[in-house]
């Protein structure tokens, strides 16, 4: 698979080619994004990057915290709603849904 060909990867380099992001935005939003998807190798790539920009690591641990705490609010979220609506009988959109299978 070539990752160029993925929707997701031109979406992010067209972010990072922002002109209205500054660099240290750039590195908080990254390091965000790589801590989300749960890559090892990427979110040690950024927090290098990012101490070596300058950004402090006081900084870094305050972004991982607020990562942590907004991804563990949609996992809360979406626990209440499937409990909530788990007589709905429509799979999710996206064709990631394994309900009924």
């Amino acid at each position: 698979m070539n990752p160029n060909e993925l929707h997701s990867i031109g979406a992010l380099n067209q972010a990072n080619a922002s002109e209205h992001l500054s660099e240290r935005e750039k590195h908080l939003v990254g390091l965000a994004v790589t801590l989300t998807r749960g890559c090892v190798y990427c979110t040690g790539g950024r927090i290098e990057k990012a101490l070596a920009s300058g950004i402090p690591q006081e900084t870094l641990n305050a972004t991982v915290d607020l990562t942590a705490a907004v991804n563990a609010g949609v996992v809360v979220r979406t626990a209440l709603q499937g409990i909530e609506g788990n007589d709905q009988e429509e799979p999710c959109d996206d064709g990631t849904c394994s309900a009924g299978s």
